[in-house]
């Protein structure tokens, strides 16, 4: 049930005592932070990635924006590697690629993996002018919503160091080209290129977190999350824990226990090799029409501007990403 703030039964309450229950509230009906993970910090983080331009593999803007994730990295883990290799497409041309990681508390083996993309799609496939199509995406939050997370998160686990140890991984080239031509077994194709590379070349041979999730497109004004169809069957122990989680918080409103797919991202090379994530994702991006779906849907169009993302529901999924690894 979504909770909503009550005003005490009084006729008439003192000026200090009412700003300080307004305060306690907000528009969304829900109370305020839970944890020490700040929404608006993780909108600015999103914005300065914006900023860069389309972080398409392979041009300036995406160099400048790694080396910004790097460097923020750097401010807040323990430890900061950065995977850099060369990726042949399946046209013949080269990019190269660069995945993140952030590793807090890198000497303990009890381990929490999350990971984000922060490469943003070349070509604009479902924007609703057929001209604007070949154009790039500006990625507020297929890309930067996820980042914006990120370093805010790595802001909480600087100041508060958690029980277990946590990477963060940004990983490249999620997006680049199609997914109809992507091979699920064999790992070939232009998509997920930064979480097969990772899944081949892991942190140590015997690198085994206890579970993992991937974070993508989180931060919809809309917010609504269901339990991506892979994960639900893949790890379904996963899936349980951070829906439980939510709802412990009050936010199961906004992760709704309700299977959706399959999907096709990030954590499908991860599971091949037998790492236990999954993939909390609002693919109907946009507001919900009469059929429960988006409508219209920004997803992979022009669209996917800042002003479609919100630091209310980064807020909602920093406060479950911070408790899923301090409680």
């Amino acid at each position: 049930m979504h909770r909503r703030c009550r005003l005490p039964h009084v006729l008439i309450i003192p000026l200090v005592s009412l700003v300080a229950v307004l305060s306690s509230c907000d528009m969304f009906g829900a109370s305020r932070a839970r944890t020490a993970f700040r929404g608006d910090s993780a909108l600015a983080y999103a914005q300065a990635q914006v900023n860069f331009g389309p972080r398409v593999p392979g041009t300036d803007a995406a160099r400048r924006a790694g080396d910004w994730i790097v460097a923020q990295m750097r401010k807040r883990a323990d430890t900061v590697i950065v995977q850099q290799w060369t990726h042949v497409t399946l046209k013949g041309d080269s990019l190269p690629m660069r995945n993140v990681l952030a590793r807090f508390k890198p000497a303990l083996s009890q381990r929490v993996l999350y990971i984000t993309h922060w490469d943003t799609r070349p070509t604009a496939d479902q924007e609703f002018n057929f001209g604007d199509r070949q154009r790039p995406i500006p990625g507020a939050n297929d890309g930067a919503s996820g980042v914006g997370l990120f370093v805010a998160l790595a802001d909480v686990l600087k100041k508060t160091p958690p029980d277990v140890g946590v990477d963060l991984l940004f990983v490249d080239g999620e997006d680049y080209g199609s997914f109809d031509e992507y091979d699920a077994e064999t790992g070939e194709g232009d998509v997920l290129i930064g979480s097969t590379y990772f899944a081949d070349h892991l942190p140590s041979a015997d690198y085994k977190p206890m579970f993992g999730v991937l974070w993508d497109m989180i931060g919809d004004k809309d917010l609504n999350i269901l339990q991506e169809q892979i994960s639900a069957e893949k790890a379904p122990e996963v899936v349980s824990r951070v829906w439980q989680t939510a709802k412990d918080l009050g936010y199961d409103k906004y992760f709704i226990p309700q299977v959706y797919g399959p999907i096709t991202d990030d954590h499908v090379p991860l599971l091949k090799k037998g790492l236990r994530v999954i993939d909390v994702i609002d693919i109907d991006y946009g507001p919900l029409g009469p059929n429960g779906q988006a409508n219209p849907n920004f997803h992979h169009t022009l669209q996917d501007t800042m002003d479609k993302i919100s630091a209310k529901s980064l807020q909602v999924v920093g406060d479950v990403a911070v408790t899923l690894v301090t409680k």
